[in-house]
């Protein structure tokens, strides 16, 4: 808080005497911050603010009236400092009173005299003077209504100069309150100027008695020469001469007192004017003040100066004071003028604005300048968006980010923000713009609906009350002006990042972005969260919510199109990921790649959450959204061409990478898919069930296609040989020697599944069950075709290997149940051997195989599987 201004303080007074109406300069401390704080002035008693000019603080110029008191202080008082003290006094003196033909170097002050020149009827000496105060005591004015005094003495009057004069009513209207016993001193005032006038009467005769004893003579001596001639011819002479000589006396009377009497009439006549000009001097030097107060800006004191003269001279008869005073209504209707350019000037402050509204209204200027500049302001706001959109979609050079102060706390540094694509930069400029325009445009309004534009004076002459119908007339029109400015700001947004949410006309006045690349989710969530900013400001102007609507929806698609292009973006990254498969793998059989996947996946989770986070007024519903997009995508990132690279020149053979795939199928299927599910439910997503279904049903299917050319690459090879090596050398089942040994093509063939259990080894533990078993389905079934489609066997065609081959595959895990059904087949279709003999050799010859494919055979042993198993 400021701290309060000290009282005033006068020390000092140039002169420190003088007559009434004589100009002074006070001089001292704390005299005022300016005219209007300067509100009380007295000198010895007398209150001199009429005539009080204020210079500075430290100086007051003006005169000193008709004080009560010989010798006083000077009292300044302000509205900051209130009541002020004195260290100097003022010494009024009384005025000598000057005769009419007396010199004099300065003009005298004729107020308190009445000229009664003209009343020669009652003994009074021509061109003498009468006080105003006839009774000599100090005059208190009653507080009778006139009205009453006139209905009370009929056809009088109060004025002592008047023929029906009553002393009575003079006494009510004067000295109603006067005591007794200064009434007394009254009358005895009144006998001593009774007594000086009759005093005066008789001076004036005994100053003419020469003059008259001198005319006696003559007369007498005329009149005795009369009567020693006795004749008329004398007396004819005489009476000629006596009246030549009072014709020569009277002109030179009239010689001799010309010139005085012409000097008097002029100085008269220049009193006069003087008097008028010192009167109406404020009328006449109004015009000059009202331009000097024009170019120092003091509009408060031209408006003032013109209420007065308004007041005073604005139904005048007089000629001249219309004169001026049609001047004075020239310099303010220019006023008006200029006032109103600098209300619709812009860019303006909203402070600037009111106090302009406020001139115009105390001016009484025509129309209605309030709506004026809401509606400048409003065509300002607009134009100055279209060139905000103008100068980026016309200059293709790529702008600096002007959002220093909204990234401060962002960590972003400033070769980020050059880099920010110039739909972004727009947008935060644009926005910005908005942010920083409609708050002052608002605020008008509700000033201009309350009333608060204007002054006491338009208060009192009932034009805030007109104003506030005019608003409430103008509420739809003004509602207008607001959705204008929000369709403009949607529009324009929509034209640099959803072109095709608008129609083709709103296209050619809001796009223009053509050449301008798509942004991606990164600057779409930036835009989106400058948006919401935006939107937030604007809703703390409690501006209605259904004029805010729009930018709402806008919000929506913004989030919408946010999701698509951060979801196609991750689609495309993730087939991008095969390029950066290197096919080294880990201890588990792993490569980096499902890692890759899931920071992937995570990464476009997290830049989605907070666009997919609601804020208030915002729709809920993209999380459904969000999770229809999901199961595609775990789909895109299923589909075999992220193994496109596989058949490329490399180190490792197709099958092998193969192999690979499905061990980082199978990761993914018990533990990416089910960390992403985490993610999700920890950033309060729901339906992850849904997506975890879907995305597991989506891998299954191509592990299973995967699998299944493995198996093709490896299987098919095994199967092929069977047929071909039981048949080699015309081998014949109805004729054929007692075998003493396994044939080479079923030694072949185990030789291949072992190759085939130590490739799945060497990739991946897990993978072997699952991969040798279907092998063995293979063989098995190949085995059943084959043994079915023999018509005959001898009995040494019997004993052949494949029933050896079958029983020792029977002892090992991966004989599953199909191979047990299809070598269960191949077993009902050879003959039974019912000898002893014969199933004691082939017990023989099925020992001597194992003992000697020991090593070969111990990776069909269900221990070694355990023990890999864990």
């Amino acid at each position: 808080m400021s701290r309060a201004r000290q009282p005033p303080l006068v020390t000092g007074i140039s002169p420190n005497e003088g007559i009434s109406w004589t100009k002074v300069t006070i001089r001292g401390e704390n005299l005022g911050t300016g005219p209007t704080d300067l509100i009380g002035l007295t000198i010895c008693g007398h209150n001199c603010l009429l005539t009080a000019e204020w210079m500075s603080a430290s100086k007051i110029v003006c005169r000193v009236g008709q004080a009560k008191n010989d010798k006083g202080d000077i009292i300044v008082t302000t509205k900051s400092g209130g009541k002020g003290t004195s260290t100097v006094s003022f010494k009024l003196l009384k005025p000598e009173k000057i005769g009419i033909l007396d010199q004099s170097a300065v003009w005298v002050d004729e107020m308190n005299y009445y000229d009664m020149r003209t009343d020669r009827n009652k003994g009074i000496p021509p061109l003498s003077l009468r006080p105003a105060n006839p009774l000599g005591i100090e005059i208190d004015k009653g507080r009778f209504p006139q009205k009453d005094l006139e209905s009370l003495f009929p056809g009088m009057s109060a004025d002592f100069t008047s023929e029906n004069f009553s002393a009575a009513w003079y006494l009510i209207e004067n000295h109603s309150t006067t005591s007794f016993d200064q009434l007394k001193t009254a009358v005895v005032n009144l006998k001593k100027q009774a007594n000086k006038k009759n005093e005066g009467s008789l001076a004036y005769v005994k100053g003419g008695l020469s003059t008259f004893f001198e005319a006696q003579d003559a007369l007498s001596a005329i009149h005795q020469k009369l009567e020693a001639d006795g004749t008329e011819k004398v007396e004819g002479s005489m009476t000629q001469k006596l009246e030549n000589v009072l014709n020569r006396a009277s002109n030179t009377a009239d010689t001799l007192f010309q010139e005085v009497l012409g000097r008097k009439d002029k100085a008269d006549s220049t009193r006069n004017a003087l008097n008028v000009l010192q009167r109406f001097k404020f009328l006449f030097n109004l015009p000059l003040n009202i331009e000097r107060n024009i170019q120092k800006g003091d509009y408060d004191v031209v408006i003032n100066d013109y209420e007065k003269a308004k007041s005073l001279f604005g139904k005048t008869e007089v000629q001249v004071f219309k004169k001026y005073y049609a001047e004075v209504e020239t310099r303010i209707e220019a006023l008006r003028e200029l006032l109103l350019d600098k209300l619709l000037e812009t860019p303006s402050t909203l402070h600037d604005q009111k106090r302009y509204i406020r001139y115009l209204s105390d001016l009484h200027a025509p129309g209605d300048p309030a709506w004026q500049c809401i509606g400048a302001q409003h065509q300002w706001i607009l134009q100055l968006m279209h060139n905000c959109k103008e100068s980026y979609t016309l200059d293709s050079d790529v702008r600096p980010s002007p959002i220093g102060h909204l990234s401060q706390t962002s960590g972003r540094d400033d070769a980020w923000r050059y880099k920010a694509p110039q739909q972004v930069v727009f947008v935060e400029k644009l926005t910005k713009l908005v942010v920083s325009q409609l708050p002052n445009f608002w605020k008008l309004w509700v000033s201009y609906v309350n009333g608060s534009l204007f002054s006491e004076t338009a208060e009192k002459s009932g034009q805030m009350e007109r104003s506030k119908k005019n608003a409430r007339q103008r509420q739809n029109d003004f509602k207008k002006m607001i959705q204008e400015v929000m369709h403009s700001l949607v529009k324009l947004i929509r034209g640099a990042l959803l072109p095709f949410s608008l129609r083709e006309g709103e296209l050619r006045q809001y796009g223009g972005w053509e050449m301008k690349s798509e942004l991606s989710g990164q600057w779409l969530t930036h835009i989106i969260q400058t948006v919401r900013l935006s939107s937030e400001s604007l809703t703390a102007l409690e501006i209605p919510n259904d004029m805010l609507q729009i930018i709402q929806d806008l919000i929506l698609d913004l989030r919408v199109r946010c999701i698509i292009v951060t979801l196609q973006h991750t689609a495309e990254d993730i087939k991008r990921l095969a390029e950066k498969e290197d096919w080294v793998v880990d201890n588990e059989g792993l490569t980096s790649l499902p890692s890759q996947f899931e920071q992937c996946i995570i990464h476009s989770l997290q830049s989605l959450k907070t666009v997919l986070d609601c804020k208030p007024g915002e729709a809920s519903h993209y999380t459904a959204y969000f999770l229809t997009k999901i199961p595609s995508l775990s789909v895109d990132v299923s589909s075999p061409d992220l193994f496109g690279s596989i058949h490329e020149e490399s180190s490792l053979s197709s099958e092998q990478r193969l192999l690979i795939a499905l061990s980082n199928c199978r990761y993914l299927e018990r533990h990416t898919f089910l960390n992403i599910a985490e993610h999700f439910e920890k950033h309060g997503f729901q339906g992850v069930d849904k997506i975890t279904q879907v995305s597991m049903e989506s891998l299954k299917e191509l592990d299973q296609r995967l699998f299944e050319m493995y198996i093709e690459f490896k299987a098919d090879p095994i199967v092929g040989s069977l047929e071909p090596g039981i048949y080699a050398g015309y081998f014949d089942w109805k004729d054929c020697l007692i075998p003493t040994g396994v044939r080479n093509y079923l030694k072949e063939a185990l030789v291949n599944i072992i190759a085939v259990h130590a490739e799945v080894f060497t990739i991946s533990k897990d993978l072997v069950p699952r991969v040798m078993s279907r092998v063995v389905e293979a063989v098995s079934e190949e085995l059943s075709r084959l043994m079915q489609c023999v018509s005959s066997f001898s009995k040494n065609g019997a004993l052949q290997v494949p029933e050896y081959f079958v029983l020792l595959l029977a002892e090992y895990e991966y004989f599953c149940l199909p191979c047990r059904s299809s070598f269960k087949q191949a077993l009902e279709a050879l003959p039974q051997l019912s000898s002893g003999t014969d199933r004691k050799l082939l017990e023989e010859l099925l020992n001597k195989f194992k003992s000697s494919m020991h090593l070969q055979l111990t990776c069909f042993q269900a221990s070694s599987s355990a023990m890999m198993k864990t």
